[in-house]
Parts: structure tokens; sequence; C-alpha cells
């Protein structure tokens, strides 16, 4: 999509400090930080959010997930746990409309979430 931040971060157009690439995912530390660490991982194929996921996407999530746990054991915060967060439309919190998980960890997080 042509306006969308993140296509336009997956595609180089705007520099991140990347901590994974490949052919279908970017996993980049986030501009404003919420925790010690806290990094995104995105699709590059622009999917708006949770919500627009369909049954042929399930390869794609259980990939984002391994990417996340594996990324988490390399940062160190794997033993002491992290949060993994999507936000769905305007009410739950996403700001950028394209599908993209926070992952949070560094520090002791509250529950529930703000």
């Amino acid at each position: 999509m042509a306006d969308c931040l993140f296509c336009k971060i997956a595609a180089g157009e705007i520099p991140s400090k990347k901590l994974f690439e490949d052919e279908c995912l970017l996993a980049f530390y986030d501009i404003d930080p919420q925790a010690p660490v806290h990094f995104l991982v995105i699709p590059k194929r622009h999917i708006d959010s949770a919500a627009a996921l369909k049954e042929t996407d399930a390869e794609l999530v259980g990939h984002i997930y391994t990417v996340i746990a594996d990324l988490c054991r390399q940062l160190g915060v794997a033993d002491s746990g992290y949060r993994v967060v999507t936000n769905v439309g305007e009410d739950g919190g996403q700001s950028v409309g394209h599908l993209h998980f926070h992952v949070l960890a560094g520090r002791s997080l509250a529950w529930p979430p703000g």
C-alpha cells in the first residue's frame, strides 16, 4: 500500500533499526520505546490488522511468533519474560493500519495494561 508507513519501512524507503529480516518479515526497534526492550515485527505484505487475517495466514502468524521467540532469546529476555501485543482498530490503540506485533521486555509489565 503506497501510503502505509510500515510498507515504506519494509521496502527500505524509510530507515529503521533492524533486528531481523527475511523474505516475508521485518523486525525493528520501536522509535518510542515503552520498555527497555521494545521492537516491532511486521509482515512485509500489507495486512490491515489482526482482524483481516485469514486461515491462509496461519503459517505467517506462526513464523512471526517463532521469530519473536528467537529474538527474545538472542536479546536475553526470554527467561525473564516478555509481552507480545497487537492492537486492532482505533479503540484498540492501533496507530498504524498495518498488522504489527509489539514485543516489550526488560522490566516488569503491569496488568491490566493502560
